[in-house]
């Protein structure tokens, strides 16, 4: 989306989760298999939020509140625990509270994932640059 809009140069974003048991892994081959028929490639690898990431990014985007919690005790001042944000806060046209993991699920939940994501991205890219 940010590439679509001609700004690569004005972001850098990266993926991390809060655990290092998947560190260097690719995504799950369900995610990447749904999101290939989106044209998207999902190549990165796993890494763990590191303290660093408070400093370096404006923002921190939870997946679900359980992340979001985790975060929030992560951070070391008022300032970082503001750059803590839940990815749901941008829904544009989908009601939900959480982004659910879809581990568990069939084909249908990383497809739903990618709609909720793709949802939230744009909002979120909406309300950054007004």
């Amino acid at each position: 989306m940010v590439e679509k809009r001609g700004k690569n140069h004005e972001f850098f974003i990266d993926s991390a989760g809060l655990l290092d048991y998947h560190e260097g892994n690719l995504p799950d081959s369900r995610t990447r298999q749904s999101a290939s028929k989106r044209n998207y490639i999902l190549d990165s690898r796993s890494r763990p939020v590191k303290q660093a990431d408070f400093k370096k990014f404006d923002y921190l985007l939870a997946m679900d509140k359980s992340i979001f919690r985790s975060l929030e005790r992560m951070a070391n001042s008022e300032a970082e625990r503001k750059k803590i944000v839940m990815m749901t806060d941008f829904l544009t046209k989908h009601n939900y509270d959480e982004i659910p993991d879809p581990y568990y699920g069939g084909a249908q939940g990383f497809e739903l994932v990618l709609d909720l994501l793709e949802d939230a991205c744009e909002g979120f890219l909406e309300k950054i640059n007004r």
